[in-house]
């Protein structure tokens, strides 16, 4: 079957879709992954063919508004404020988005699989054929077991369920957009539910697939039969991809370093970040690598026990670590729970303070240690006990077992075959 993968966002937003492409294909599937035309580099060593589309608000990243509500979580008055100036600045952009999506879906498709902020259940409706919402976090769903994610209050137990609304409304703010499409390219007429992505056009429920383990999601999970809890999606290292050598060399003239990395995440002051994690590790007294390569901090001079990396894959450098320190985010969690490593989590924003709480709570990682609170005296003392505490080391080593057992893409591959 063709299968049309539809995502959009920064790396960790777009590489599991890259792993469901690889993974397709080693099927005998024929997928297309289209997304933003800088991400073309995770699909380029694999050979999957890749339909670029505009980079959208990917464009906005540097601006220091958006850094400013990167670093805050959008909290406050002021937060808010920012979220709806930023929401709209995005709906420009994602018409140009959403536009390019429509040209790549002219060629054809017997499945269409999106990232649920992709309003690609028109093009799939278009088509005629079933569209299938794939999310990295526990945001879309409603479930009483836990709030959403992205409300970072307290609410009573009652009102979980409920807390979900927030997400609906939001995708309804791009609706005008999503309409002039489906009225002018598309050809579609306006109908009821038409742009709630967990239903397909004739009111029955649409298949999901969520890309992520129950491992660490709270006991009492009541998602519906229709909701597949897949296990994490990986994106194995590109064939013949061997390490730089200096690394090699690093890593084979010490123990094993701690791995220190914040994605594509950036504040308003990167290079005071840089200074807490480098002072942090030297109070720590042990050895790192520091991927400075996609944002989040920047470093000047480093000690001879700290090596910087541009990037590695994760299924080759994490297992070679004593710990991971990261941001949070869905795709490096789950890497470092596959690696069977302890973790130190300093969230962000989004979806990254639930990650980080949900590692603790499975006994993998010491309590987080939020970047807007972020000391070098603080941070020590998590690497500290993430890198000799016997405890945490025995549950990374369980847990990761688990998550790498369900073999999440495989499952996703199989959930997908039986509907086109």
């Amino acid at each position: 079957m063709k299968v049309l993968i539809l995502t959009h966002g920064t790396r960790g937003d777009v590489q599991p879709y890259a792993a469901l492409a690889l993974a397709l294909r080693t099927a005998g599937h024929e997928p297309v992954l289209a997304a933003p035309a800088a991400m073309a580099s995770l699909a380029e060593p694999y050979g999957l063919a890749f339909a670029p589309v505009h980079d959208g608000p990917n464009t906005l990243i540097d601006d220091p508004e958006i850094l400013e509500a990167i670093e805050t979580n959008y909290r406050g008055l002021r937060g808010k404020k920012v979220a709806l100036r930023v929401m709209r600045r995005s709906k420009p952009l994602m018409a140009r988005v959403f536009d390019d999506m429509a040209d790549v879906a002219e060629d054809g498709a017997d499945l269409v699989v999106h990232a649920p902020g992709i309003p690609a259940q028109h093009f799939a409706e278009r088509l005629g054929v079933p569209a299938v919402p794939a999310t990295m976090q526990p945001v879309w769903v409603p479930t009483a077991a836990f709030r959403n994610p992205m409300i970072p209050v307290p609410l009573p137990r009652s009102l979980n369920r409920a807390s979900y609304l927030p997400i609906k409304l939001m995708l309804r703010s791009f609706g005008g957009v999503a309409d002039r499409l489906r009225a002018g390219r598309l050809g579609l007429p306006r109908r009821r539910g038409r742009h709630d992505i967990l239903r397909r056009p004739d009111g029955r429920p649409a298949t999901v697939l969520q890309a992520f383990s129950t491992s660490l999601l709270p006991g009492g999970l009541d998602y519906p039969s229709w909701v597949h809890t897949t296990g994490f999606w990986f994106l194995p290292a590109a064939s013949g991809w061997s390490p730089p050598p200096e690394l090699a060399a690093f890593l084979a003239d010490g123990p094993p370093p701690v791995y220190v990395g914040f994605g594509s995440m950036a504040g308003t002051d990167p290079v005071r970040v840089g200074r807490v994690v480098t002072e942090a590790v030297r109070l720590a007294g042990v050895r790192a690598v520091l991927a400075t390569g996609w944002g989040g901090m920047r470093t000047g001079d480093l000690p001879e026990a700290v090596f910087p990396l541009e990037q590695a894959p994760h299924d080759w450098l994490f297992p070679r670590m004593a710990a991971i320190v990261h941001h949070g985010g869905s795709g490096t969690t789950g890497a470092a729970l596959a690696a069977g490593r302890p973790q130190v989590l300093c969230p962000f924003v989004a979806d990254q303070p639930f990650w980080a709480a949900r590692a603790h709570a499975a006994g993998v990682a010491p309590a987080p240690q939020p970047q807007r609170r972020l000391t070098p005296r603080g941070l020590a003392e998590a690497i500290r006990r993430a890198v000799t505490d016997r405890g945490l080391a025995r549950a990374a080593a369980q847990t990761g077992e688990r998550v790498r057992a369900e073999n999440g893409v495989q499952r996703a591959v199989q959930i997908l075959e039986t509907l086109a």
